[in-house]
C-alpha cells in the first residue's frame, strides 16, 4: 500500500526547507571546532548546561547502550521551551540529522538542528521501530506509583525536575522529552512499545545550538530497555543501566558564516480579539 503524504511538507526556501550544506558541514568538519566542556552523566540521574548559540552538543554513550530523556528550553526565557508535538508533526515521530527540535507557541522556531547521528542508517526494523523517539514521553514517579503502588525517585521526570532545579525551573518547566538512543514504535493494536537500545559504546546523537539553551538530560532508570519494566515479566533493570557523556564544541567562525539564530515566528495578532470588547462582539461591526 502506497504512503499517504505528509500534512507539512517542505517547500524551497520555506522554514523547513533546511540548510543542508551548511549543517552538513557542521556535522562533519571537526577540525573546525574546538571542545570547551565535557562530563558524565551517571546511571539514573540528571544534568543540565547550557550551550551558547553557535555552538554544538553530543550526547554520547560513552560505555554502550544506555536511553536518554533530553528537555531544551531557551536559556534566557524558559517559557520558549522544546515542543515534542509540533516537532513529532514538522519533522519526524522519530528524529535524525537534519531534523530541528521546534519551540513552544508563541515563539515556534528551530531551538536547535541534529548535524550529526550515528544511528542515522537504524532505519525501520521488523517490528517497524524507529530510533530517537518523539512518540512517547518520559517515565514518572506518578504513573509508577500507579501501575505498582510504589515509589522510586529516579525516574526521568524526577532527575530532570532535581536537574533544573538550580537554574530556578520545576517540575512544572520539565515537559515532554526527545528519547534519545530509544527505539520505539506502534504495533498493530495501536499502541506504543519500547526495544532495547540499538546504540554501541561511542555512538553520538549531535545537535546545533540556534539560540542561547539550557538542557536537561536524564538518564532512564530502565537503562538499555532490555528488560521489562511493568507487567508481570516485570524486574529491576539496574544492571542494564550505563551512564552518558555530554561534549560541548566551540565552532570557528568560518564555519558559521551566513548563519544567524532565527527569528521568533512572524505572527503579531491578537487571535482577533479587539481590546475592550467582549469576544461575543469581535466580529460586529464598531
Amino acid at each position: 500500500m502506497p504512503s499517504y503524504p505528509a500534512a507539512y511538507r517542505a517547500t524551497e526556501g520555506s522554514a523547513l526547507d533546511v540548510d543542508r550544506a551548511f549543517y552538513g558541514r557542521i556535522g562533519t568538519e571537526n577540525a573546525g571546532r574546538h571542545l570547551v566542556e565535557q562530563f558524565v552523566v551517571p546511571i539514573r540521574s540528571g544534568r543540565a548546561w547550557t550551550v551558547p548559540a553557535g555552538h554544538v552538543f553530543r550526547i554520547v554513550t560513552i560505555e554502550g547502550p544506555q536511553v536518554a530523556d533530553l528537555n531544551i528550553w531557551n536559556r534566557h526565557n524558559p517559557r520558549e521551551r522544546f515542543w515534542a508535538s509540533r516537532t513529532r508533526q514538522l519533522q519526524q515521530a522519530h528524529v535524525s540529522t537534519f531534523d530541528r527540535l521546534w519551540s513552544t507557541l508563541p515563539y515556534l522556531r528551530p531551538l536547535a538542528t541534529i548535524t550529526h547521528d550515528t544511528l542515522a542508517d537504524y532505519g525501520v526494523d521488523e517490528h517497524g521501530g524507529r530510533v530517537h523517539d518523539l512518540l512517547g514521553t518520559r517515565c514518572d514517579p506518578y504513573v509508577n506509583r500507579m501501575l505498582t503502588g510504589k515509589d522510586f525517585h529516579h525516574h526521568c521526570h524526577s532527575n530532570l525536575t532535581r536537574a533544573v532545579a538550580p537554574y530556578g525551573l520545576t517540575e512544572f518547566d520539565v515537559h515532554d522529552v526527545l528519547n534519545v538512543f530509544q527505539v520505539t514504535g506502534l504495533n498493530d493494536e495501536d499502541k506504543y512499545f519500547m526495544k532495547a537500545c540499538p546504540a554501541q559504546k561511542g555512538d553520538f546523537l549531535e545537535f546545533f545550538a540556534e539560540i542561547d539553551l539550557l538542557c536537561a538530560l536524564s538518564t532512564c532508570p530502565g537503562g538499555d530497555l532490555s528488560v521489562p519494566l511493568w507487567g508481570p515479566d516485570a524486574r529491576d533493570p539496574l544492571e542494564v543501566c550505563r551512564p552518558l557523556g555530554v561534549e560541548i564544541h566551540g565552532l570557528d567562525p568560518g564555519l558559521l558564516e551566513g548563519w544567524s539564530p532565527p527569528e521568533v515566528a512572524a505572527y503579531r495578532g491578537n487571535h482577533g480579539m479587539r481590546l475592550g470588547r467582549p469576544d461575543w462582539e469581535q466580529d460586529r461591526p464598531a
